[in-house]
C-alpha cells in the first residue's frame, strides 16, 4: 500500500509540475528548458531552511514561495523581447547557470548551508524534515500523499480560472500571435513576466514538497534530463488545457515502473528510461504535435 501512496505523493508534485509548465508552453507558447532548475531551487531552498538554518517547514514553504518568484526574474528579464529559438537556447542557459551553481558551491570543511558551502555539491543535503500543518506533522505515506493531491487539486482550480479569465486569454493571443497583440495595446512583455512568475513559484512549491517527501536532495534535480522529463509530459499529454498535462505525468511516471518488470539492469535502466522519452517526445511532435489530448500545436 506505500508504495501506491509512494506513486500518488510523485504524480501531486510532478503533475504541479506539468501544470506550471503548461501555462508557458501551452498558454505563451514559450518553449522553455529551464523548468527543472526551479523545481530544484524550490527543494533547496526548503532543505537549507529547514536542515541548515532551523526554520519551521512552513516557513520554509514561505521561503520557497519567495525563491520561485524572484528567481523566476532570472528567465524573464534576460529575455524580456525574446520569443521561439532564442528563448529556448537563453533558457537552457540559465538550466546550465543554476545546475553548475547546486553543483560547484560546496567546500566539505564548511557547514551545510554556510557561504562557502550552500548547496553541499554532488553530496546533496540529506535529514530534511517532512512537513508541519498547524503542529501535525505529515509523518506517513497517507498524509503526505494526500497533501500532495491537495496541492494539485488547488493548483489545478487555480490554473483553470487563471487561463479562463481574461488574462489567459491575452496569454493565447500572445501565443498565437504576438505583434497583433501588441497592436491591441496589450504590454506583452508584462504578461509574459506574470506567467513566468506564476510558473516558477509554482515549480519552486513542488520542490519544496519534494524535498519534504524524499528528505534528501541533490544537483540531479536540475540536469537537463529532468526538464526533458517536464517538458515530455507536457507536449505527450497535450498542452493548452488542464487534462493533457495531468494524463502525460501518469504516463510518464508509469513507463519506469512498467520497465521495473523487466530484465533490465539498474546500471542502464535510467539511461533506457531518458531514451524512451526522447523517443516519445520526438514521436508525438512528429506524428501527433497536439499531444494526446491538446489544443495548441507546438511549432
Amino acid at each position: 500500500m506505500n508504495y501506491f501512496y509512494h506513486l500518488l505523493t510523485y504524480f501531486g508534485i510532478y503533475g504541479t509540475l506539468a501544470l506550471s509548465l503548461n501555462i508557458l508552453v501551452g498558454a505563451c507558447g514559450l518553449m522553455t528548458m529551464a523548468h527543472a532548475a526551479f523545481f530544484a531551487g524550490g527543494a533547496y531552498t526548503y532543505a537549507l531552511a529547514t536542515f541548515a538554518y532551523g526554520f519551521s517547514p512552513v516557513a520554509a514553504f514561505g521561503f520557497a514561495i519567495v525563491f520561485g518568484a524572484l528567481s523566476s526574474l532570472l528567465i524573464s528579464l534576460p529575455t524580456w523581447k525574446l520569443k521561439g529559438d532564442y528563448f529556448v537556447v537563453a533558457s537552457i542557459a540559465i538550466q546550465v547557470l543554476i545546475y553548475s551553481m547546486l553543483y560547484n558551491w560546496v567546500n566539505s570543511n564548511e557547514p551545510v548551508g554556510s557561504m562557502e558551502n550552500l548547496t553541499n555539491g554532488p553530496f546533496g543535503i540529506s535529514g530534511i524534515p517532512r512537513p508541519v500543518l498547524f503542529g501535525f506533522p505529515l509523518d506517513n505515506m497517507y498524509l503526505i500523499a494526500a497533501f500532495s493531491l491537495v496541492l494539485l487539486a488547488f493548483f489545478a482550480w487555480m490554473t483553470r480560472t487563471l487561463l479562463r479569465s481574461p488574462w489567459g486569454r491575452v496569454l493565447n493571443c500572445m501565443r498565437d500571435d504576438e505583434l497583433s497583440t501588441r497592436n491591441l495595446g496589450k504590454k506583452v512583455q508584462f504578461f509574459k513576466l506574470e506567467a513566468v512568475l506564476i510558473a516558477c513559484t509554482m515549480a519552486s512549491i513542488a520542490g519544496a514538497v519534494y524535498a519534504s517527501y524524499v528528505s534528501y536532495i541533490d544537483p540531479n534535480l536540475a540536469t537537463m534530463d529532468q526538464s526533458i522529463l517536464l517538458l515530455s509530459m507536457v507536449l505527450v499529454g497535450g498542452s493548452g488545457n488542464m487534462i493533457g498535462p495531468l494524463l502525460g505525468t501518469a504516463l510518464l511516471l508509469a513507463m519506469p515502473e512498467c520497465l521495473r518488470m523487466l530484465s533490465i539492469p539498474d546500471t542502464v535502466a535510467a539511461e533506457v528510461r531518458i531514451m524512451l522519452y526522447g523517443l516519445l517526445l520526438v514521436l508525438m511532435v512528429r506524428f501527433r504535435p497536439n499531444g494526446l489530448l491538446g489544443n495548441y500545436k507546438i511549432d
